[in-house]
C-alpha cells in the first residue's frame, strides 16, 4: 500500500475517515452509523417485527449471544509504539485466492425480510469491496442470479456457497453442482442447524419465513427439488393436507408463496405447487442424521474446498482436517441455536491449535467492530465472517448500507492494526493481546507457520 502521507493514500481506514469528514463539511452525514449500537437501533426502526425477530433474535434466553460479546471484552489489545506503520497490508490468501481484507459476508437466510432482492444487493456490496459473499442456502434469489449480479460489478467477484444438508442426497448433489457451475470458491457446510433451535422471538409471533416461501429460492430454482415436488403432487396415496382456515394471515401467506415460486402470480394462486413447495422444503431441508461419512463423501466428490461451519470443539476440528476438510468456521450460529453454548471466541484458540495450520480457520459469531476482527485474528483466525452488521446496513440503506457496514469494520481494522503497532495482519498472534481477567497474555494457539497443502 502507498504511503499515507501524500495524495492517493490507499489505507482503507484513512480513506473512509477522510470521505466521511469531507462530506461532513457540506453537511452530509453517513446513512450507516459508524458504531454498532446506533447501527442496531436504526436497523430495528427500519425492520418489520418479523424481520427483527428473525435476524436479531437468538436461542432461548439469549445467553449465547451475550457470551459471544463478553468473550471479546475479556481480551485486551496491547499496543506497541514508535514503529513505522505508514504502510499496512490487510490482505490474506484463502484457498489460493488473494483477498484485500480478512473479512467475508456471512450467509444469512431469508434476507428479504430486511430488504427485497437481499441476496443480489448483498452480493453486489461484497463485490464492490472485493471480499467473498457466502451465498445462503436459504437465500431469496437463485445462486446463479446473485453470481451474475456480482460479476456485473466486478468480474470474477469471489463467492462461496453455504450448504444445508437435505434429507434428499440427490438434492445435495444438485446444489453442489450448481455451486461449482457458478464458480463458487468453496462449499461451506453448516453443521449446527440440523434442526432449528428454540427461538422465542420467532415463536412468540408464530413467524417462520420459510413457511411463507421466504428464503427458499435455492430450492424452488433447483431441478431436483422441483422433481420432488412434482412426484409428491402426483403420488396416488398423497395424504390430504390440513384443513385450511381462511384468515387474513392465511391469505397473505398464500399470496407470499405465489409471488416467490416460479410461475405467474395468478396461476400460482390457483395451483397447489406453491404450498407443496413450502411443505416439501419444511420436510426435507435438513437432516439430523448428518455424520462424518457424509462429509468425507462430499470431500471426495467435489474439487472445491469443503469448509465446516459450526465447530466448537477441538476434537471435531482435528477430525475434520483428518478426513480432508480444507477449512473450519468456528461458530455458534451467532447464538441462534444452543442457549448457553460456549462463546465462539473462547473456542477459537483450542481449535486453531488442534488444526495446526493444516486447514484455514475462520471465525463467526459476535463480530461487531474492527477491533473484534483484530482480536479474532490474533487468537488464531485467518479471516472472519460478518453477519448481523451487514444485514442491519442492508435494512437501513440497501446495497450501499450492506457495503458501508462492512467497509466500516474493515476501516477500523486497518486503523487498529496501525495504532497497535503492526503493519500486516500476518503479524498478529496471541502476543498482541492479553486476557483482561488474568493478565497472562497467553493462549494455546500455535504460531503462524505456513499452511501445508490441503484440499
Amino acid at each position: 500500500m502507498s504511503d499515507e502521507s501524500g495524495v492517493g493514500a490507499t489505507s482503507p481506514g484513512r480513506a473512509r475517515q477522510n470521505a466521511i469528514y469531507t462530506a461532513g463539511v457540506f453537511g452530509d452525514r453517513p446513512r450507516v452509523p459508524a458504531d454498532f449500537a446506533e447501527l442496531e437501533r436504526r436497523a430495528r426502526a427500519a425492520m418489520s417485527e418479523r424481520a427483527w425477530a428473525y435476524i436479531a433474535g437468538g436461542a432461548g434466553e439469549g445467553a449465547t449471544m451475550t457470551a459471544n460479546r463478553a468473550a471479546f471484552a475479556r481480551w485486551e489489545i496491547v499496543p506497541r509504539v514508535l514503529r513505522d506503520v505508514s504502510r499496512r497490508d490487510l490482505s490474506v490468501e484463502l484457498f489460493g485466492h488473494r483477498l484485500p481484507a480478512p473479512v467475508l459476508f456471512a450467509p444469512v437466510g431469508a434476507g428479504e425480510l430486511a430488504r427485497p432482492d437481499s441476496d443480489v444487493l448483498i452480493g453486489q456490496a461484497a463485490a464492490e469491496l472485493g471480499v467473498p459473499y457466502i451465498f445462503s442456502n436459504q437465500g431469496c434469489s437463485p445462486m446463479e442470479e446473485t453470481a451474475a449480479a456480482m460479476d456485473a460489478v466486478r468480474a470474477g467477484a469471489p463467492r462461496w456457497f453455504q450448504l444445508y444438508w437435505s434429507t434428499d442426497d440427490d438434492l445435495v448433489t444438485s446444489l453442489v453442482r450448481r455451486a461449482e457451475s457458478m464458480d463458487a470458491q468453496a462449499i461451506v457446510v453448516t453443521l449446527d442447524t440440523t434442526m432449528l433451535g428454540w427461538r422465542p422471538q420467532d415463536l412468540n409471533i408464530g413467524s417462520l419465513p420459510f413457511a411463507r416461501a421466504e428464503g427458499i429460492a435455492q430450492y424452488t430454482s433447483d431441478p431436483r427439488f422441483r422433481d420432488i415436488v412434482a412426484a409428491r403432487l402426483a403420488a396416488p396415496d398423497r395424504p390430504a393436507g390440513p384443513k385450511v382456515r381462511v384468515t387474513r394471515s392465511a391469505v397473505a401467506a398464500l399470496a407470499s408463496m405465489a409471488r416467490r415460486v416460479p410461475g405467474s402470480f395468478l396461476s400460482n394462486l390457483r395451483s397447489p405447487v406453491p404450498r407443496e413447495s413450502v411443505q416439501t422444503f419444511l420436510d426435507i431441508y435438513s437432516r439430523p442424521s448428518l455424520n462424518w461419512d457424509d462429509i468425507a463423501g462430499l470431500c471426495d466428490r467435489t474439487e472445491l474446498p469443503v469448509v465446516l461451519k459450526g465447530i466448537l470443539h477441538p476434537d471435531d476440528a482435528a477430525r475434520a482436517v483428518d478426513i480432508g476438510v480444507g477449512g473450519i468456521v468456528v461458530s455458534n450460529h451467532g447464538g441462534r441455536q444452543v442457549d448457553g453454548s460456549i462463546s465462539a471466541l473462547d473456542a477459537l484458540p483450542g481449535i486453531a491449535e488442534a488444526v495446526r495450520r493444516r486447514a484455514h480457520v475462520l471465525f463467526d459469531s459476535g463480530i461487531r467492530t474492527g477491533s473484534d476482527v483484530y482480536k479474532a485474528l490474533a487468537l488464531g483466525a485467518d479471516a472472519v465472517c460478518v453477519g448481523r452488521p451487514h444485514m442491519y446496513g442492508l435494512a437501513i440503506d440497501g446495497r450501499d448500507g450492506a457495503r458501508d457496514a462492512v467497509a466500516n469494520i474493515i476501516a477500523e481494522l486497518d486503523l487498529t492494526l496501525g495504532l497497535a503497532g503492526q503493519t500486516s495482519v500476518s503479524e498478529l498472534s496471541p502476543d498482541v493481546v492479553r486476557r483482561a481477567d488474568c493478565g497472562c497474555g497467553q493462549s494455546s494457539h500455535t504460531d503462524r507457520a505456513p499452511l501445508s497443502p490441503t484440499r
